[in-house]
């Protein structure tokens, strides 16, 4: 029997990790996956902050957890956790990055390990380690964050007169999260988990907009729709892809950017 749209997007009985879960895209993706039926376990270095936000989120029974990316014991550990204390493990939504921001002529070699470290690398151990666990429940969904900044090279001038950079690390490793999503889509097809990627565009939190409000209106120029993104316009986009109703999309790149990439 075919399934309604309100079934396709319903996520009751299933679990889902939200790394870096209490952020500023993070709360808004774990309040769209509680909102359509999930058990959410919100993950993160502030781990009173997660709590705060598990209780807060509609359903009850969240978790909190605290969560270092510059661990792989650490990300294997939660993992582990939330099927163990959930019961089951379905989706992953790999948002927490914990990285350096150096400038293009300053970078070194650790800046770029710890970055990938904290954006790339961990993405992989949580993937991987949370495949172990969808396979016991016949398959699930992973969404891997990357970046607009993963797809093109960041406009020099918009930079220029702020105390603000685009470092080299982040452009780097975020690329590399959306070709890893590619590989891993094609690697676990065959294990029912479906592998994507969410590229946000300009989405400067709070704390920048009310400390660079000049800095922001200049990315408004570079934007067609003259705008920057609110963490609300990640849900849709989580919700389609953690849900059935993306059940034919693996290795795909949902772009959120108001048209940035476009132009």
């Amino acid at each position: 029997m075919m399934q309604t749209v309100r079934e396709l997007f319903d996520l009751s009985g299933r679990v889902a990790l939200v790394t870096g879960g209490a952020g500023w895209l993070g709360t808004a993706m774990c309040e769209a996956l509680a909102e359509s039926g999930a058990r959410v376990a919100v993950a993160s270095r502030n781990v009173a902050k997660c709590r705060a936000l598990a209780e807060r989120l509609p359903g009850g029974g969240h978790l909190a957890l605290a969560l270092d990316v510059q661990s792989e014991g650490s990300i294997r550990s939660v993992v582990d956790e939330v099927a163990e204390t959930a019961g089951r493990f379905d989706i992953l939504v790999n948002n927490a990055y914990n990285g350096r921001a150096p400038g293009i002529d300053e970078a070194t070699a650790a800046d770029f390990q710890v970055s990938f470290m904290g954006g790339l690398t961990s993405y992989f151990v949580a993937a991987q380690q949370a495949r172990t666990h969808m396979l016991q429940v016949g398959g699930g969904s992973i969404l891997n964050i990357a970046s607009m900044y993963g797809m093109v090279a960041s406009y020099p001038d918009a930079y220029v007169g702020f105390d603000i950079n685009s470092p080299p690390t982040y452009h780097a490793l975020k690329g590399g999260v959306i070709h890893l999503t590619r590989h891993l889509a094609v690697y676990w097809a065959k294990d029912r988990i479906r592998v994507n990627a969410v590229s946000p565009g300009p989405f400067p939190p709070d704390r920048v907009s009310a400390a660079e409000p000049d800095f922001v209106e200049r990315l408004k120029t570079k934007c067609p729709t003259g705008r920057m993104g609110t963490p609300e316009e990640v849900k849709g986009a989580a919700v389609y892809l953690a849900s059935e109703a993306s059940s034919y999309v693996t290795g795909h790149n949902l772009v959120i950017d108001g048209g940035w990439t476009a132009w």
